[in-house]
């Protein structure tokens, strides 16, 4: 989220195949590569580390990492959907390490402990059905003063545009329709994040909160995006063909009434905010 799935039991972050292949089309330049290039630089990878993504989605992070810890380091991405890792699987491979990708859940990490350096996890840390669990398997597979990384949403009302989206889902389908929008942001108060982080065993905690301009070409470009390359395509396939276009054009009128404002003559833009965690273990 990347992060971008969840960890087994309660899954309410998954993609099928076309929706993985749009969300790498569409998502992760809009949004995605901004915050992965942000969270590598923070953690301070070098040359030679062993670097875990966890919940990698279409591996964003990983890719960005592998330039960093070059060819005598090791990146692996982990992720519990399937569609999102035959993406990422078929991506070329960039400079740097090669990354190895595996299927599995968050909440029961397939790797020793002490097997890493670095752990990373972007945009997912929210969507895991036990956080402390994930978290204690992060800490477990850490060495010894190793290092996590993670980002993860600010509150839904400094970030307009899901903001807009998640109201216009209550309002024409009924109040649960955005409760996959609004769980992006379950992590949006830096004190739970802090909370939650200590109890899994890290220290030297530190949280920054930034905010990044977000672009798409338009409102309608953004809902389509939204409702054809996240979990929310599952909504639209429950109404038939006719039904499924009238309600994404009504979602898409409120959306633009919502964002006027941000849409200058060369398209949308909003703030998005998220917080980034650094720890040691």
């Amino acid at each position: 989220m990347t992060g971008e799935a969840a960890g087994h039991g309660d899954e309410r972050w998954q993609l099928d195949g076309d929706a993985a292949e749009l969300y790498q089309r569409h998502l992760v330049p809009a949004v995605t590569a901004v915050w992965a290039a942000d969270l590598v630089e923070r953690v301070g990878l070098r040359r030679g580390e062993r670097v875990l993504d966890v919940a990698c989605g279409t591996g964003v992070v990983a890719r960005a990492a592998a330039g960093r810890v070059g060819r005598t380091g090791h990146v692996a991405g982990i992720d519990i959907n399937a569609a999102m890792l035959a993406v990422a699987r078929s991506l070329p491979a960039g400079p740097g390490a090669s990354v190895g990708w595996f299927e599995g859940s968050a909440l029961s990490l397939p790797f020793p402990a002490g097997s890493y350096d670095v752990v990373l996890c972007q945009l997912g840390l929210q969507f895991f059905p036990d956080q402390s669990a994930a978290l204690a398997e992060m800490r477990r597979v850490l060495v010894t003063g190793g290092r996590l990384g993670l980002t993860v949403y600010g509150p839904i009302e400094y970030n307009p545009a899901t903001f807009a989206l998640a109201g216009a889902l209550d309002r024409h389908l009924g109040p649960d329709a955005s409760a996959t929008k609004r769980a992006e942001h379950a992590l949006a108060d830096p004190a739970l994040l802090r909370t939650l982080v200590a109890g899994a065993g890290f220290c030297r905690i530190q949280i920054v909160t930034e905010t990044r301009i977000v672009r798409f070409a338009s409102a309608s470009d953004y809902v389509r995006t939204q409702l054809t390359a996240t979990p929310l395509a599952s909504l639209l396939s429950q109404h038939a063909e006719g039904p499924a276009r009238h309600l994404a054009q009504a979602l898409t009128a409120d959306v633009a009434a919502a964002l006027q404002a941000r849409q200058p003559d060369d398209g949308l833009a909003f703030p998005q905010e998220a917080h980034i965690l650094l720890a040691s273990a």
